[in-house]
């Protein structure tokens, strides 16, 4: 085996390892900084990975193909660094909520969760895929309940515990059901024989019920019960994690397991593609409309974003797998911006009411810009990054109309410009909120760290970015959605 094929989870898992003993040598009052170290390690890495001698660049498979490198594993990689560096400047702003002694083990269980991002981005069999899962799960499970002294913790740990556990009992059965009449686990190896099992109830039972478990990562209807409570009682730099690279984890997965492992029977399914994505986009904004908790707010967001990269699985063709990857690099930027403001604002408070926004452009402009900016792109409005990602998604839900005569699609697409009218309102209380609230509670300044202004900066330019200029990204995306055809 080619041990190069792993350079970079091996060193993200050394480096995870590194920065929970550095927690033993490291005085209290310095381990904020311990997170800055693991930021340059993982730029470091993030660089790297764009040389033609990375690890990352080596095309091959390893543990007997269970693990694959590709084009599709190269762009999430890259997407799972980048969103880890950030995430890591939130946990740095956010450290002195956490208990003392205790903020090293948060960064070293962040970089923990990256390395079960990365082996997701590189699944090619039921084994690595279930183990990644797992790995990113567990590591969950502590980070959303860390702040232990707070009950809203402590209480989102447990429902994402239990929840998470009954996932994954679904997702390893239907594995079972699939491995007993296939006599196959490796990806590849299934899609030569699934056609011989398009009749077997048995074998698709086992497909639903993985989809049940991949459904429960990127929180789609029904399985998003979890993600409103979550989203509210975890510490606000898991949240944000939880938000952009958990999310786009299940992504990965799904397009590998509905598009290379079984995609003879995907093709099939587009009917509850459909169904599964419109049902998600409503419920995420209707929930979303009467919401005063801003966290809450962004869980119900990210149910209906998740039903919008459906839109992208739903159309069943390439277009609609580049616009996915598109989708979820303007959404990492967007999110994470949201995040760092109700980190840096709202940190100090009881509450995350949407109040507590009030005033925040008098008080910190650039914050108020931030949030304003993460706000407009999420509403899908121009010239951001989430305009051109929606209009691509819906770009490849006519495509696929024109190309099958399926009505539905067209009814798809009426659901998710519905969503995108409903969404306005919430999204735009919020702008509402900081420029133009009558009472605003607090008007004194808030000091920001050139840590934090650089965090700002790069989410807002990552916005602008890839929604004037979108298109070394979209030929990035288009290069590794390929993959998923081979």
């Amino acid at each position: 085996m080619n041990m190069s094929l792993i350079g970079l989870e091996i060193s993200v898992i050394g480096l995870g390892l590194v920065l929970m003993l550095a927690d033993l040598f490291m005085p209290a009052e310095r381990r904020k900084f311990v997170g800055y170290a693991g930021i340059a390690a993982l730029g470091a890495m993030l660089l790297f990975s764009f040389a033609d001698v990375g690890t990352c660049s080596i095309a091959g498979t390893a543990f007997n193909g269970s693990f694959i490198n590709d084009g599709i594993s190269l762009f999430f990689k890259r997407f799972f660094i980048l969103a880890a560096i950030l995430v890591l400047f939130i946990a740095a702003e956010f450290s002195d909520r956490f208990a003392v002694g205790s903020v090293a083990e948060y960064y070293s269980l962040v970089v923990f969760a990256l390395a079960g991002m990365l082996f997701a981005a590189s699944a090619n069999d039921f084994v690595m895929l279930f183990v990644s899962i797992e790995l990113i799960t567990i590591t969950f499970y502590v980070l959303v309940s860390f702040q232990r002294s707070k009950l809203a913790s402590l209480e989102a740990g447990v429902k994402y515990l239990i929840l998470g556990a009954l996932s994954s009992s679904f997702m390893i059965f239907g594995i079972a059901l699939i491995w007993g009449t296939t006599g196959e686990l490796n990806f590849t190896k299934l899609a030569a024989v699934a056609p011989q099992f398009e009749t077997s109830k048995i074998f698709l039972l086992g497909v639903l019920l993985v989809l049940v478990g991949l459904g429960f990562k990127i929180a789609a209807f029904p399985f998003q019960i979890w993600a409103p409570d979550v989203y509210q009682g975890a510490p606000t730099p898991t949240t944000a994690f939880l938000a952009i690279g958990s999310k786009a984890a299940g992504f990965v997965l799904l397009l590998r397991f509905l598009f290379t492992a079984v995609p003879s029977v995907t093709m099939h399914w587009g009917k509850l593609l459909i169904i599964l994505s419109g049902i998600t986009i409503l419920y995420g904004n209707l929930c979303a409309l009467p919401q005063r908790n801003i966290k809450r707010l962004l869980g119900y967001s990210s149910i209906a974003h998740a039903g919008y990269l459906l839109l992208g699985v739903a159309a069943l063709n390439a277009a609609g797998q580049t616009a996915i990857l598109y989708y979820l690099a303007g959404y990492l930027f967007t999110v994470l911006a949201a995040f760092l403001v109700i980190a840096l604002v709202l940190r100090h408070l009881d509450t995350d009411d949407i109040s507590g926004l009030a005033g925040l452009g008098q008080r910190s402009p650039l914050l108020a810009a931030t949030m304003t900016i993460s706000m407009v792109s999420l509403a899908g409005i121009p010239p951001l990054a989430g305009f051109f990602g929606k209009f691509l998604l819906l770009k490849s839900v006519v495509e696929a109309a024109q190309a099958t005569g399926n009505q539905g699609y067209y009814c798809l697409v009426f659901t998710a410009l519905a969503g995108v009218v409903m969404s306005l309102y919430y999204y735009f209380g919020v702008v509402r909120m900081i420029y133009w609230s009558k009472e605003p509670s607090d008007m004194s300044p808030i000091a920001l760290s050139p840590a934090a202004k650089l965090t700002a900066w790069i989410c807002i330019m990552g916005i602008f970015w890839l929604g004037l200029f979108p298109n070394s990204v979209l030929v990035l995306a288009g290069e590794a959605a390929k993959a998923l055809g081979k």
